[in-house]
């Protein structure tokens, strides 16, 4: 009850799922994998001679260091955090004393965080989380919403439906190519998204792996950092400062962008839509629409949505203009900000599910629908002038704007001026079809 933010408070539960890549007991989690992983191909590498080749049951014990790691684990990182005022550094002692326990491996501790610098540990722990979380949440989620926007497609696909742009009655389209319009928008942001891989530094304190070839001149330290990012499913980074510059982040962070915009777009036309009566919602039971307006049922999911969408996108536009940019070699404006991705995919992920949630309570009302199509029958000007302007009728459009623009016509109206057109039998057949 005493959680800042809303995503730890009211909405835990419905973005419960990034827990597991995005709470601070995840990045130490996540840092812990990045040293031990890194102690271990450190210790298979031939010409750290220092570091003895670890047996298969020590790799075994170091592995569950990573597997075992538990909330009595992430405390203690936070104790000793206390003193050092320094998370990384924290979980490097931590992780130590953990080590100096296995058997054979206790005279090994300092080649913990040999010749690294935090950057590199903290850059590896949140591209393997944030590729976690996309693989494993962010894209399935998507997956799935795209999936019903489908279905609802699919139900409705020769419904006709009367257009408005600009806000006025325009040519009939129909229900279910609109949907469609936002599973394709969706669907071409989702393939970025898989697509898409984070980037990953290591190089030391400027990206020189300085102090790895003061203490080991002969290694080819360039080619052990490169398959060492890419076993953790990164892409590695040639030339780097201190620092990851981030535009992974910024380039994932565009795509979300994207996807949110696109959703938000949908929420508010799926919002006109029940205004207009086009969706019905269902009610449940027990819910209230208003506190002293007894009879509504507001499309709450669809505005929720909107809002939450909005404030992701907030965070994910920041990112992208803030992160990329660190002066000269090295500075640290950018872990203060990092610290915030999760947000960002929280309400992202909170927005996803009402949206889900609205999709799922809508009902099409084909009855309104037929209703305001027959209370327009002047979109069918468009129509009507184009086979004109196929039979070479003269000022066809001319003739048109004469007759309905600004007035109330009927379809008697309509059909009586089609009636005296001279034009091919069969055109005219089907404009009169079309006035009926």
């Amino acid at each position: 009850m005493q959680a800042l933010s809303p995503l730890d408070g009211r909405y835990r539960a419905k973005i419960d799922a990034l827990a597991p890549y995005f709470s601070e007991e995840s990045l130490n989690k996540a840092r812990l994998e990045i040293e031990v992983r890194y102690f271990i191909a450190l210790s298979k590498e031939g010409g750290v001679r220092e570091l003895p080749k670890i047996t298969a049951s020590q790799e075994k014990a170091l592995l569950l260091l990573i597997k075992k790691f538990n909330d009595k684990d992430a405390a203690a990182i936070k104790t000793i955090e206390k003193t050092t005022n320094h998370d990384v550094k924290a979980v490097e002692y931590f992780l130590k004393k953990q080590i100096s326990k296995i058997k054979g491996l206790s005279k090994s501790v300092e080649f913990i965080h040999f010749g690294l610098t935090s950057e590199d540990v903290n850059n590896l722990s949140y591209g393997i989380l944030i590729s976690r979380a996309l693989k494993n949440v962010v894209i399935p989620t998507t997956s799935d919403y795209v999936a019903n926007i489908k279905k609802l497609a699919s139900a409705n696909r020769s419904v006709a439906l009367l257009s408005l742009t600009h806000g006025q009655p325009a040519t009939p389209t129909t229900l279910g190519k609109e949907m469609m319009v936002f599973v394709d928008r969706l669907n071409r942001q989702l393939a970025q998204l898989k697509s898409f891989k984070m980037h990953g530094k290591l190089g030391g304190a400027v990206g020189n792996f300085s102090a790895h070839k003061a203490a080991y001149p002969k290694v080819n330290w360039e080619n052990f950092g490169k398959k060492f990012i890419k076993s953790l499913g990164l892409d590695p980074l040639t030339n780097t400062t201190q620092i990851n510059p981030h535009d992974d982040i910024a380039e994932c962070s565009h795509i979300m962008f994207r996807m949110n915009t696109i959703s938000i777009d949908l929420s508010r036309d799926i919002w006109s839509y029940i205004s207009r009566g086009v969706f019905g919602q269902k009610v449940i039971k027990g819910e209230v629409g208003s506190s002293t307006m007894p009879h509504k049922v507001n499309p709450i999911d669809f505005e929720n949505a909107e809002g939450n969408f909005g404030l992701s996108n907030a965070l994910f536009s920041h990112f992208a203009e803030k992160l990329p940019i660190s002066r000269l070699q090295r500075d640290l404006s950018d872990s203060t900000v990092q610290r915030s991705v999760g947000v960002a995919f929280g309400y992202s992920l909170l927005a996803t599910r009402s949206i889900q949630k609205g999709l799922g309570k809508l009902s099409v009302k084909k009855n309104v629908i037929k209703a305001e199509l027959d209370a327009h029958p002047e979109v069918l000007g468009e129509a009507i002038q184009t086979v004109l302007r196929k039979n070479g009728v003269k000022n066809a459009y001319e003739k048109m704007k004469e007759l309905t623009r600004g007035e109330k016509v009927t379809k008697k109206d309509l059909h009586a001026f089609v009636s005296g057109l001279k034009i091919p039998k069969e055109d005219k057949k089907r404009l009169e079809k079309l006035c009926r």
